[in-house]
């Protein structure tokens, strides 16, 4: 993104900050309040130009936002939905771009019908953070949120590959059937190729070193390593990314606790500040994008942005029905396995299509000559039109989509069913946990006290214990609250008081900063340890 000062750059990240807090603090759609907070901003006198450059958009906030998406999906339930996601993430984004350049060409006579293909492939993949966040804030079903994450991972680099494909039909290059299929073949197949060389000997070192801050250090730059290992080669770097991303997320579990807490606190705040700055971005494009549109009126502008935006909506519905009942119907064992989908499905899935930042980043790396010199034709109205289908998308689907999912006929989570798995998951390990604690203390090395002994096996009973006493506790009638929910705030409270008193100790000059700082942080890992049900 380029801007005229670093001034700018402050601005632009603390007002996103801001707005994006007040939806936190609301329950608003963060994603949708930013992007007319840049709509609104873009028109106030004072406020500089943003324009999205894609050489820092592409290799500097994409990866990072995609490593996020991947630690945080579901690896299992992206195999498990490996079809219906491949489906979406390279079907309908070819379907979509070609659909889209064929109406495109129709629709504005003065558009050559490869130019119409590059704004097919630009506006054809749903953006990658605004259908994953919309889709969990309004509570979709595991198996939905499982098929728009592995979507939305992907997808970019089929758009990507599209629209170089198309890119170079357009300037004078030439297309052949056999050079765009072997371009997509090493985009995707060499992007996957550079993620399963990169992702053992990362993991590797992940595990092993140890220190908290250089880990976290060496995460930070995981993406980008991907990203610019796989473009190099003339792979996909999206694809890249994402393989890390998943395998990396798929076996946190494997590094020291200290670190995994540290490292999501980290990623949280990266990708909470990214994502609310990538979202004003796309409002504040406004006068970057009208500025240069000469030559058309705004009936043409309005038509065409109407039509074009009832057309890729409506393709997705076009797309997301047969992809969804036709394996069904042509093999049994499908049918067999997984039953007839209901309706919901695909609707949902149709309707959760919004655009963003990519489509736009990419839009602006169109070039703006040809090979013969000659301006690249209707490059102006082509990113006009992509800022309109990205903004139409965010606010008609974004929009209504909650209210939409809300009156669906989703089955009902179930809190007692839900409970009853967590507590089998944790009774199962809390005992596996202390037959090997049994094992550790026949050894004569590992003997200790007996009341260190009793606290050890008191502290697995606790876990153990704890979700069935949640299932049964009894509820308080006058506060409302449970026994175990009691528990956890009294023990918050006592922690509090234990911090709190050691400040003054501090202060009185008895404990001095270092010691503080030790005895602070041991409480703040005992306070982490303990399970917020509330979330």
């Amino acid at each position: 993104m380029a801007m005229s000062s670093p001034s700018a750059l402050f601005v632009l990240v603390a007002g996103s900050t801001a707005v994006a807090g007040v939806a936190r603090r609301y329950r608003l759609s963060a994603p949708l309040l930013l992007v007319v907070a840049g709509l609104l901003a873009s028109e106030l006198p004072g406020v500089p130009d943003y324009s999205l450059d894609p050489e820092i958009v592409l290799p500097l906030v994409l990866p990072p936002l995609l490593y996020t998406s991947a630690q945080d999906a579901s690896y299992t339930g992206i195999r498990a939905n490996l079809r219906p996601v491949a489906l979406l993430s390279v079907g309908y984004v070819l379907f979509c771009t070609v659909s889209m350049g064929l109406v495109a060409h129709a629709l504005i006579p003065s558009m050559p019908l490869a130019v119409a293909f590059v704004l097919g492939a630009v506006i054809a993949p749903p953006d990658a953070v605004a259908a994953t966040a919309i889709a969990r804030s309004v509570g979709l079903p595991s198996q939905l949120v499982s098929i728009l994450q592995g979507e939305s991972l992907v997808n970019d680099a089929t758009a990507i590959t599209a629209y170089r494909v198309a890119v170079a039909a357009a300037v004078g290059e030439g297309f052949s059937f056999g050079s765009a299929v072997g371009e997509f073949l090493l985009a995707a197949l060499g992007g996957t190729a550079v993620g399963l060389v990169l992702m053992w000997p990362l993991q590797w070192l992940r595990v092993r070193l140890g220190d908290p801050l250089l880990s976290n250090s060496f995460s930070l730059l995981v993406p980008f390593a991907a990203y610019a290992a796989a473009e190099a080669f003339h792979a996909s770097g999206v694809i890249a990314v994402v393989v890390v991303g998943l395998y990396l997320g798929h076996y946190a579990n494997c590094v020291d606790f200290a670190l995994r807490l540290q490292e999501e606190a980290v990623w949280r705040m990266v990708s909470f500040l990214l994502e609310s700055a990538v979202f004003a971005l796309i409002g504040l494009q406004l006068p970057v994008v009208v500025r240069e549109l000469k030559g058309y009126s705004v009936g043409e502008l309005t038509l065409w942005t109407v039509v074009l935006l009832v057309a890729l909506i409506g393709l997705r519905f076009v797309w997301s029905w047969p992809a969804t009942y036709l394996p069904g119907l042509l093999s049994r064992r499908v049918r067999e396995r997984e039953g007839r989908p209901a309706w919901t499905r695909p609707f949902v899935v149709s309707w959760a299509g919004m655009r963003g930042v990519v489509s736009l980043a990419v839009a602006f790396s169109i070039p703006e000559t040809t090979q013969d010199g000659s301006p690249f034709p209707e490059r102006d109205l082509v990113l006009f039109l992509v800022f309109a289908l990205v903004i139409g998308t965010l606010l008609v689907q974004g929009l209504t989509l909650p209210a939409l999912v809300r009156r669906l006929p989703f089955p009902a989570p179930d809190p007692a069913a839900e409970t009853l798995r967590e507590a089998q998951a944790q009774y199962e390990a809390s005992t596996a946990a202390e037959a090997r604690l049994d094992e550790l203390l026949l050894d004569p090395r590992n003997r200790v006290p007996e009341v260190l002994e009793a606290r050890l096996r008191k502290l697995l009973d606790r876990r153990r214990n704890a979700v069935w006493e949640r299932m049964g506790a009894p509820v308080h009638e006058d506060t409302g609250e449970s026994v175990d929910t009691a528990y956890r705030r009294l023990a918050r409270e006592t922690l509090d008081t234990e911090r709190r008193a050691l400040v003054a100790q501090r202060s009185a000059g008895r404990v001095d900063d270092e010691l503080l700082r030790r005895l602070v942080r041991r409480l703040d890992f005992e306070e982490a340890l303990m399970e917020h049900t509330e979330e």
